[in-house]
């Protein structure tokens, strides 16, 4: 069951476990493709659908969704969380063959939080930024809350440069590749680099 955690007179963010897999997944790459490529198939978009949901249905047992809805409850963003519990096969494993056990640290000591399924309505008529900095505060809220964490991600090129403007430092792991119709570099950051961005931005998740 969804769970309102923020609410204002134009959106609602909602907490979720495992419930409207199918509508995230048809949000998040209709999203993609419409941002990131002019043409595509009916056939195409529905492979990729039917894809995305059953990755995020093998995660479903871990993780958490955050869901941004309008006044007519049309999602308009997404971002979903997961602690990886070193034995199921991680996107960034995947799509770019790291282990993160391996290019990271591998001491049983360090946790890692895979964070994904990021996407904005841009014709929402809501500040895509704004949306983007609650998101994210609402993601990494479990890594600044535990010691010896580190956030892993595949992440579009464009959306990267915003991170690091805000201040989220990233190390990237490997080379780019294409990756639901856009440019997808692996990334990590560690709590550290991600406290001065939760400092900054934690207000935004304060109902107005």
């Amino acid at each position: 069951m969804e769970k309102l955690i923020y609410q204002n007179q134009h959106y609602s963010i909602w907490e979720s476990k495992n419930e409207n897999l199918y509508e995230l997944a048809k949000f998040i790459v209709y999203e993609n493709y419409k941002h990131h490529t002019r043409s595509f198939s009916e056939s195409e978009v529905l492979r990729e659908i039917e894809y995305v949901y059953q990755e995020e249905l093998a995660y479903s047992d871990s993780s958490i969704i955050f869901l941004v809805r309008n006044k007519h409850d049309k999602i308009i963003g997404s971002i979903r969380v997961f602690q990886w519990n070193r034995k199921q096969m991680l996107p960034i494993q995947r799509i770019f063959n790291i282990n993160p056990l391996v290019r990271i640290h591998s001491e049983k000591q360090y946790n890692y939080w895979h964070i994904g399924r990021f996407a904005i309505d841009s014709f929402s008529g809501i500040s895509t930024l704004s949306l983007f900095k609650q998101l994210m505060v609402y993601a990494i809220h479990p890594i600044i809350k535990t010691e010896y964490s580190y956030m892993i991600a595949e992440t579009d090129s464009k959306l990267l440069k915003v991170m690091n403007a805000l201040g989220i430092k990233t190390v990237q792991l490997g080379d780019s590749v294409k990756y639901l119709a856009s440019e997808t570099i692996p990334i990590c950051s560690s709590r550290d680099g991600l406290e001065s961005f939760y400092n900054k931005y934690k207000n935004f998740c304060l109902a107005s």
